[in-house]
C-alpha cells in the first residue's frame, strides 16, 4: 500500500535496509509525487517522526574514517575502492534528501521546497544504481569493503537545527563533491573505464542543482529571520562541521551553485577565520 503523505514515503525509504530495494522505493515515491504534482493533486505533507538513523545493510562493514583502508587509484582494486566509496556517499545522499523533508517538515515551506528535495533524492537514487552498475561489471558490489561511518554525523548534529542541516549538508559536504569530481572523472578517463566516466560526469551535473537548492533555501530562510546570510553560514558551519573546508575550492561550479568565494575560503584551512 502507497502511504498517503509526503513524509510516510521518507520514512519508509529510511526504514529500507537493502540499498538497492531502498532507492527503487526512493524512485517510485518521487515518481508519486510528481506525478500528484502534474495533475494538480498535491500529495500532503504529513508529519510523520524519521529515525535517527537510517536502516543501512549488513554490509559494508561501517568504519571510523581513519581506518577505513586507503587505496591508490592506479590499480583496478583502487578504483572499485574509489567508485564504492562514491556509492557510499549517493546512499547516504538518498537518505540525507529524504530526512530534511521528514524531520522538518513541521517547519512552513513553500512546496518548491520539497519538489527540489524529492527530485534530489531521486537523482541520488539513479546515481547509486549506476556506481553499483559499475561496480558489477568490474566484479564487485555495494558492501564488498569496509566504508566509513562518518557520513550520518552531520544529519545527527543539525537533527534539531534546520539552517544547519542546509549549511552543512548541501552547502559544505555535497559542494565538497564537485571539487573532487573531476579528478575522479580523469581517473576513470586514463584507465578507459568509459561507463564509469559516464556515471561521474552524470552525478556532476546533477550535484550542482543539489548544491543550489541548498544555498536557495537556505537564503530563503536567512530572509525569512532577518539573517546576514554570510554570517550566519559561517556561525553555522563552524558549530557543526568538523574542521576546516579543504581548498582547492571549484570556484566555477560553486558560485553556478549559489556560493561565492566569500562564504568559504574564510573557512578554510588558508582562511583567517579558526573554527
Amino acid at each position: 500500500m502507497t502511504p498517503q503523505t509526503l513524509t510516510d514515503m521518507a520514512v519508509a525509504v529510511l526504514s529500507t535496509h537493502d540499498g538497492r530495494t531502498k532507492t527503487a522505493l526512493s524512485r517510485a515515491h518521487a515518481a508519486t509525487w510528481f506525478a500528484a504534482r502534474a495533475a494538480g493533486r498535491d500529495i500532503p505533507l504529513g508529519h510523520a517522526q524519521p529515525p535517527l538513523r537510517p536502516a543501512r545493510p549488513a554490509q559494508p562493514v561501517l568504519l571510523d574514517p581513519r581506518d577505513v583502508p586507503r587505496r591508490r587509484p592506479g590499480s583496478v582494486q583502487g578504483r572499485i575502492a574509489l567508485l564504492h566509496a562514491v556509492a557510499h556517499i549517493e546512499l547516504n545522499a538518498v537518505d540525507l534528501h529524504w530526512d530534511i523533508i521528514a524531520r522538518f517538515a513541521d517547519i512552513p515551506m513553500p512546496l518548491g521546497f520539497y519538489d527540489d528535495w524529492v527530485k534530489s533524492a531521486d537523482e541520488e537514487s539513479k546515481h547509486f544504481n549506476m556506481i553499483c552498475d559499475c561496480l558489477e561489471a568490474m566484479g564487485s558490489h555495494y558492501g564488498a569493503l569496509p566504508a566509513h561511518a562518518g557520513m550520518w554525523r552531520a544529519a545527527e548534529d543539525t537533527a534539531q537545527d534546520f539552517m544547519g542541516r542546509l549549511a552543512v549538508v548541501p552547502m559544505v559536504l555535497e559542494a565538497r563533491g564537485l571539487d573532487v569530481t573531476p579528478g575522479m572523472i580523469e581517473v576513470f578517463d586514463r584507465a578507459g573505464e568509459s561507463a564509469a566516466v559516464a556515471a561521474m560526469q552524470v552525478i556532476y551535473a546533477e550535484e550542482v542543482h543539489h548544491v543550489a537548492y541548498g544555498s536557495k533555501w537556505f537564503h530563503f530562510l536567512c530572509g525569512r529571520h532577518d539573517l546576514d546570510p554570510k554570517t550566519t553560514f559561517h556561525d553555522l558551519v563552524r558549530r557543526y562541521f568538523h574542521g576546516a573546508l579543504k581548498p582547492p575550492f571549484n570556484e566555477e561550479k560553486r558560485a553556478e551553485a549559489g556560493i561565492p568565494p566569500d562564504f568559504y575560503w574564510p573557512l578554510s584551512e588558508a582562511g583567517s577565520i579558526q573554527g
